[in-house]
């Protein structure tokens, strides 16, 4: 494993200082020019462009966006569904009956309106702990809910599966449900558990091999999950997702399907109002009009926003991180495309001062932007201070410096015409991606606890928030560094590995994916092991889940692929079907 293995951030550490770098490309950042037959040689700057195309979601359809599921008599019967799922969990006792019903309330996306009572559930699977007539399948799907929620099981459940040289038996190769349900189980793993690494290579060979064989539903399940395991997947389209096989199972629950269909068309409808809310506050910040080199993607930044953060109550959430995002971009696109290194030092020293006299230091397309974004993160610590009495100023000031300085360093690499080694990459994108910077938000934008003891409480999640940052940097770069590096760019992981090792595009790709797969071990352990709130550690998570969602096919973002419009779509605009009319 490479020195990201090793490197682990501290909250109140200053970032690294650069590295020495050597000699790459020809491209270069923006320089000033003379123009000929301007008075006074008025100095200019040629300025590059990424030819971003704007905008395919139109304001005025945002605005038209409507949903019957926010009605009165809607939320009634959901309340009544509510409660019969309530029932339902705590009528059921059979362990494997259990374990079925809480996976498929998960999956439906529902879970979190019967956390105690999935709590209760778990406790009495794990103090029964398991049997020796458990198939593959129990087993697996006991260790994988267990693990998932923070219980101390350990890979020996597979023992009585393993033949004395700790391969699989056999006959284990041709139960498929049973397969599935160990690679599902396999993506909890955490480092040093090989019996879990030897499980999913065990279970993708032959649940391939059995492919041809299958049933339309369980195929169907298999080559979904092979295209990307459940606990990498976007809650919310995953959930989606489920109702649609589920409603197609001879094995439905009816309660907890309309439930599922009712509650993700209300939960939609909420998401719609958030959507138009930041829409129009989009519109009348005036970035994307007066700003039109960068991207104008509100409505990705939402989905953005709804896959790391999806529960009703972390609407202020999900309406503040759209808006983080969306100004982070215009500046990550400010230092990547438009700046000259001069005027990207001054914006990086006003970030440092955070001051309004630090607005007249700078060339007239930054200070809106700057403006923008003091008013911003104002706006949040006013909010925080006044709901919880807590001024949050200080933590959110120094990860906008951290993410601005990391900017730099990428702006002086390409500008330099330097190359970084993976490790130097590496250990300055996972800042430039955002996700610290993101994290901490949420964590105040979701009114977690806040203890005047503990001034650095993120402490306890620093570890979680590097690897899941550094994940979201790997997976931004397999979508996107093919169209960076065509309009010249800093080279990415890829292009990066490809530099130091002389191997090949694939190859790189491969490795970058490898340390992705590490990262969601290290992952695994940290969820484990820290002590934040388990709904923000899903948060972490998610973000994790989200990046590999949007750049599963691409990059979703700067490009907005046909199938991002699609999930934009089927998440927000579109309800699933219902018996409601």
């Amino acid at each position: 494993m490479s020195l990201i293995i090793q490197y682990l951030p501290h909250w109140s550490r200053i970032p690294p200082r650069p590295p020495q770098l050597s000699q790459f490309q020809n491209s270069s950042r923006p320089k000033p020019l003379i123009q000929a037959g301007q008075q006074h040689n008025v100095l200019q700057i040629a300025r590059r462009s990424a030819n971003y195309h704007p905008s395919i979601w139109d304001p005025q359809s945002i605005e038209s966006l409507t949903s019957p599921y926010g009605g009165e008599c809607f939320g009634t019967r959901l309340e009544e569904l509510k409660l019969e799922a309530k029932r339902l969990l705590e009528a059921t006792v059979e362990p494997l009956s259990c374990l079925e019903l809480v996976d498929s309330i998960q999956r439906l996306g529902v879970a979190y309106h019967f956390q105690d009572e999935i709590k209760n559930g778990l406790d009495g699977v794990y103090r029964v702990g398991a049997h020796s007539g458990d198939d593959l399948y129990t087993a697996a799907l006991r260790f994988r809910l267990l693990r998932q929620h923070g219980y101390g099981v350990t890979p020996d459940i597979f023992s009585k599966f393993l033949e004395k040289e700790r391969t699989f038996k056999p006959c284990t190769s041709l139960d498929a449900k049973g397969l599935l349900s160990l690679y599902e189980a396999s993506h909890t793993m955490i480092h040093g558990e090989e019996v879990l690494e030897d499980a999913k290579e065990f279970s993708v060979k032959h649940l391939n091999y059995l492919m041809g064989n299958l049933q339309s539903n369980l195929k169907e399940q298999v080559q979904h999950a092979l295209e990307m395991p459940m606990h990498w997947r976007m809650p919310r389209l995953e959930a989606k997702h489920y109702i649609d096989v589920n409603g197609r199972s001879d094995e439905r629950n009816m309660v907890l399907l309309e439930l599922a269909r009712l509650d993700f068309n209300f939960v939609q409808s909420k998401h719609q109002e958030e959507l138009k809310e930041v829409s129009r506050w989009w519109k009348d910040l005036g970035l994307a009009k007066k700003l039109d080199f960068s991207r104008d993607r509100l409505v990705e930044n939402y989905l953005w926003a709804v896959g790391i953060a999806p529960e009703p109550k972390f609407s202020n959430c999900r309406k503040g991180l759209t808006k983080l995002i969306s100004i982070l971009t215009v500046i990550d696109d400010i230092y990547d495309v438009y700046g000259s290194l001069d005027e990207l030092e001054l914006f990086t020293e006003a970030i440092k001062r955070w001051d309004i006299e630090a607005l007249e230091t700078l060339p007239e397309y930054m200070k809106i932007c700057y403006l923008a974004l003091v008013n911003f993160v104002h706006e949040v610590s006013y909010d925080t201070l006044k709901d919880y009495g807590w001024n949050i100023l200080p933590f959110i000031r120094k990860e906008w410096e951290r993410l601005c300085m990391s900017y730099l360093v990428e702006a002086k690499w390409f500008g330099n015409d330097n190359k970084p080694v993976l490790d130097d990459y590496l250990r300055n994108g996972w800042i430039s991606v955002g996700g610290p910077v993101a994290m901490v938000h949420a964590y105040f934008l979701q009114g977690q606890p806040i203890r005047k003891d503990s001034i650095n409480f993120l402490d306890n999640g620093s570890e979680l928030i590097y690897w899941s940052s550094v994940a979201t940097r790997l997976n931004d770069d397999l979508g996107t560094s093919k169209a960076e590096m065509k309009r010249g760019d800093v080279p990415k992981a890829v292009e990066c590995h490809m530099i130091q090792t002389g191997g090949s595009h694939e190859d790189a790709r491969e490795h970058i994916k490898g340390l992705a797969r590490d990262c969601w071990k290290k992952m695994n352990e940290e969820c484990l092991k820290c002590s934040l709130p388990n709904s923000y550690v899903e948060t972490v998570l998610n973000m994790v889940r989200t990046a590999q969602c949007i750049y599963q096919h691409g990059d979703g973002i700067g490009t907005s692929t046909g199938v991002t419009q699609d999930r934009v779509i089927s998440l927000i605009c579109e309800p699933v079907p219902s018996q409601w009319p």
